[in-house]
């Protein structure tokens, strides 16, 4: 039988060849018998076959035997993915290396065809890229499994015009950590400990940051936040920024509570206002229109308060029924919800909706930009205002219409915005009206403001007063990989240097972005992998066990992250709205009971010296990286032991992370999980967790309106700060993309 090669010659099919690469591909794994492969890879066989078909059968064969009861031939079909992406980088990069060639060639040529910044070039010579190329560890390719490998071969590795395979694994991990150490001093050392702990698998980057660092276009940030004035020049100014991050790679969240109702009055006119919602259609429609080179749409969250007059078209965009004009069905609604709202739902109490604009303009301040109990204030105030107009609503009525759109669509989203601000350590400088596409990033908020236009000699400037426009910074720890403290506080201190070092090297969609991100600094640590720590662990879900680690594994998290991000400020300053904020104060430490001695220690430290972020802890869903890492998703548990994963033009059999006979039992499926025990393990993680969770509800058709309805209410009293999806079971949701950190 003759065989057709990659190169184009035809040669007799010489079987002992492909048995070596089997032997290789199987070697380590003694459930996975070469054998097997070998007798089910005959049947495809037939002359004149090519050896890429070959080797892209024998990857299929290998993933399609994976079964819970077998997981490690995914693995197997992960080495031979990886020697098939080395065959095609030696054609495709025309040298006569199989594997890792010279990497000092690699990154001139990358930069020459355009894939690569200069700025790489520019900031290493030739002798360090030399250097940093022997210190790649080719075999930490075999850590990937198959969906893994896949994932980041698809979507990550740059490959050429016509989709050709140009950079290999290990050469992205290196080429990430170039580029977030080229500032550093030291930055031979730091781009080797950043690409140990990218390599091993041991954290995973911001989907941006892994795809645009070292690239010529490299915004390495997840998602922005930005808020709406009640004006003509805010609401549109809002748009063509959302339209800019959305280019590149941003998701988005949007606040829109100070735009008036619809029916409120525009300069004096009563009843002309088409209130918020033809504005977030406008806003659906940019995320529609400017997408990331075609790869997927742009995605924006959209939040509204509980008390606005609007907030029952609001809770209606994405809903099947009513008037289709008054829809919205690419954005994700979230609600902003105090204290006193939940309190008026226990108390079947009623709840009154406001016009934002006549209360301004009636009261001389706005209800949104107060919170606890001198908002409580204010509303009482304009309850009891003879000349504001109202809505009298039983508070019930809207949370059921809440309950009714997350049963069907999986949003709104909630956010508790009194319980949110009251942990705000920065509250000092603002207030925080809403989070972001995820739910995880709750940092201060203002609007943009228009100052004036002048022209002459036919140029025309505007003068823009910018707002806090927030930015996230994103990275996740991997804790199926590293789950000893000393181990947790290493690569911590890694993950904080790299995210802070993201503020200054990142290109910014919009200068507003820019200004922010340097006054606060603010990143977001995460996790993944989380429900198989409890795995490897021995831990039930449904355990006091797991509420008491849960709490000492996140105190730790957050210890190492304020320590390195008091080290890092010892060495390079402090963030610039430091003075006055509950860092400085002490009050942060308080609040959460931190005072152990090695915290007290800690407290007197960050006194003295400062930190260097505003905000550091912020839980992302992490959908696509954990998928690389080979973990499961941020804080969720696990949707099955075994599933089978759709792609275009395969399927592909998945197993929970290091499934064998002693984590079975300790995998319990999402949706059979009481709810409760999830709520209260949130609550727990929450005390150490500076900003938000991306927490999701799981939810089976048979849940009663009560149960759902106490699912909330609990969330509320254990402390969330967020609520992102409902997971019904019968129903589909999508993921977010931008925030896989």
């Amino acid at each position: 039988m003759d065989i057709v090669k990659r190169n184009g010659q035809k040669e007799e099919l010489i079987f002992s060849k492909l048995k070596k690469v089997i032997d290789f591909a199987c070697d380590g794994f003694e459930s996975c018998d070469p054998l097997e492969l070998e007798t089910a890879l005959l049947p495809y066989f037939r002359n004149h076959i090519t050896t890429k078909e070959i080797q892209r059968t024998l990857i299929q064969v290998a993933v399609e035997k994976t079964s819970a009861e077998q997981p490690n031939w995914q693995y197997v079909a992960a080495k031979l993915l990886v020697y098939d992406l080395y065959k095609e980088a030696q054609i495709n990069r025309k040298y006569g290396y199989f594997g890792y060639g010279d990497f000092y060639s690699l990154i001139t040529y990358l930069t020459d065809k355009g894939f690569y910044g200069r700025y790489i070039l520019d900031h290493y010579s030739r002798e360090e890229i030399r250097e940093l190329g022997t210190y790649i560890v080719p075999e930490r390719d075999y850590l990937f499994n198959y969906i893994g490998l896949k994932t980041l071969s698809d979507r990550y590795l740059i490959k050429g015009f016509d989709g050709e395979i140009l950079e290999l694994p290990q050469e992205l991990f290196m080429g990430v950590a170039m580029h977030l150490a080229m500032k550093e001093q030291d930055k031979l050392s730091w781009a080797r400990k950043f690409y140990d702990v990218l390599s091993r698998l041991q954290m995973t980057v911001a989907t941006p940051t892994l795809a645009n660092a070292r690239k010529p276009f490299h915004q390495l940030s997840s998602c922005f936040i930005d808020t709406v004035p009640d004006n003509l020049w805010g609401i549109y100014n809002v748009d063509a920024s959302f339209a800019q991050v959305s280019k590149f790679g941003g998701g988005m969240g949007i606040y829109v509570g100070k735009v008036r109702s619809r029916g409120s009055d525009i300069r004096g006119y009563k009843g002309v206002a088409g209130g918020v919602v033809p504005w977030i259609k406008n806003y659906n429609n940019t995320a529609v229109a400017v997408d990331q080179l075609g790869v997927r749409s742009g995605a924006v969250a959209i939040y509204l308060d509980v008390w606005h007059k609007d907030i029952f078209d609001f809770l209606n965009l994405k809903t099947n029924n009513g008037d289709d004009r008054m829809k919205a069905h690419d954005i994700f609604p979230g609600v902003c919800i105090p204290d006193l709202f939940m309190r008026k739902v226990e108390d079947r109490d009623s709840w009154y909706l406001f016009d934002p604009h006549e209360v301004r303009s009636l009261m001389g301040w706005s209800l949104e930009d107060a919170w606890g109990e001198e908002w409580e204030r204010r509303y009482e105030e304009c309850v009891n205002h003879p000349e504001l107009s109202r809505e009298e609503v039983p508070a019930i009525e809207i949370m059921k219409r809440i309950l009714a759109s997350a049963f069907e669509t999986g949003t709104p989203f909630v956010f508790y915005r009194d319980t949110v601000n009251r942990a705000n350590p920065n509250k000092h400088k603002g207030i925080i009206y809403c989070s972001n596409l995820c739910t995880e990033i709750c940092q201060n908020m203002s609007a943009t403001e228009y100052v004036s236009t002048t022209h002459e000699n036919g140029i025309i400037t505007t003068q823009v007063k910018s707002g806090d426009y927030v930015v996230c910074n994103l990275s996740s720890l991997n804790l199926g990989r590293t789950r000893k403290k000393e181990d947790i506080a290493k690569v911590v201190a890694c993950q904080m240097r790299m995210m802070d070092n993201v503020i200054d090297l990142n290109h910014y969609p919009i200068p507003q972005a820019e200004i922010t991100n340097r006054k606060y600094r603010a990143v977001g640590l995460g996790t993944s992998g989380y429900h198989q720590w409890l795995a490897l662990n021995r831990i039930n879900w449904e355990s006091d066990e797991h509420l008491e680690q849960a709490d000492e594994l996140y105190e730790w998290i957050n210890y190492c992250a304020i320590l390195a991000s008091m080290e890092i400020a010892r060495e390079k300053g402090a963030y610039p709205a430091f003075e006055g904020s509950e860092w400085q104060s002490g009050a942060y430490f308080e609040r959460r009971g931190y005072d152990s001695p090695q915290w007290q220690t800690l407290k007197e430290s960050v006194a003295e010296h400062g930190v260097r972020n505003a905000w550091m802890f912020a839980i992302a869903p992490t959908a696509s990286t954990s998928l690389i890492a080979g973990s499961t998703a941020g804080i969720d548990p696990i949707f099955n032991k075994f599933f089978i994963e759709e792609k275009k033009n395969a399927v592909i059999p998945q197993t929970a992370p290091d499934l064998n006979e002693d984590t079975f039992w300790f995998y319990k499926e999402a949706h059979h999980i009481d709810q409760h025990w999830s709520i209260k393990a949130a609550g727990r993680r929450q005390r150490h967790i500076d900003q938000a969770q991306s927490f999701n509800l799981y939810i089976t058709p048979d849940y009663t309106a009560k149960d759902f309805l106490e699912l909330y209410m609990e969330a509320w009293k254990h402390g969330l700060k967020t609520v992102y999806y409902c997971r019904n079971q019968s129903l589909e949701v999508e993921d977010c993309v931008s925030c896989s950190s």
